[in-house]
């Protein structure tokens, strides 16, 4: 007999809704209005939260009150798509039993908007992470401590599906098993970073997943 992880726990961007690559351009035009002097600054920031970026990259609070208004403006003109197949696999884990909780370096108010455009994707999962509830962002554990927290289970029961280093580190941090999607970053760069690897939810089922993860040497 199968047996199942005791909860999914999903980060949002590049993992659920195809926004990364909005992201990075976004990124880059702050940066290059306000440069940080680090290479490919819009990458390296992925998976930190917003107060986190500005508190380690703009101390000056002028600058910090224009970055946030030029991301807002941006986010708001944002469409959330979601990723091919997810509806799907969701669905599937829903019946099986198996909870969904969202972890995300996100804001509060980028959440509610999301609720907004996208009801149906939300109405799968249990509950939501976002940047208000932990102290410490991806990469540290707490994120994924807190979504299986909110669940009511271990972490090391859970799988986390992640698009970034940082989120991946931080799934594994948490002891969870971790599923790599090389949406954000090439294939190749995820290799020794997560359980397994998968290019997207297209066609995945949870039985598939199941197999893959037992072959890696993760099972439940």
């Amino acid at each position: 007999m199968t047996h199942l992880p005791a909860a999914a726990l999903f980060d949002l961007d590049g993992v659920l809704i195809d926004s990364e690559t909005e992201y990075t351009r976004i990124w880059e035009d702050i940066s290059e209005a306000y440069p940080t002097g680090i290479d490919d600054f819009a990458r390296k920031i992925k998976g930190m939260t917003l107060a986190q970026i500005l508190d380690e990259h703009y101390p000056d609070e002028n600058i910090r009150q224009d970055v946030c208004r030029m991301l807002d403006i941006r986010e708001h003109a944002m469409e959330y798509r979601v990723f091919d197949g997810v509806a799907d696999f969701l669905e599937e884990l829903a019946d099986a039993g198996v909870p969904a909780v969202i972890v995300t370096s996100s804001n509060d108010e980028k959440m509610r908007r999301l609720s907004d455009m996208q009801p149906s994707l939300m109405s799968f999962f249990h509950s939501v992470v976002s940047d208000s509830c932990v102290k410490h962002s991806k990469p540290h554990p707490e994120p994924y401590l807190k979504g299986a927290e909110m669940a009511g289970v271990d972490a090391a029961d859970c799988i986390v599906f992640e698009d970034s280093f940082s989120g991946m580190a931080s799934g594994r941090a948490a002891g969870a098993a971790v599923v790599g999607l090389a949406t954000t970053n090439p294939r190749e760069s995820i290799v020794g970073k997560a359980d397994v690897i998968i290019d997207s939810f297209g066609g995945l089922t949870l039985d598939g997943l199941l197999e893959m993860l037992s072959a890696a040497g993760r099972s439940f």
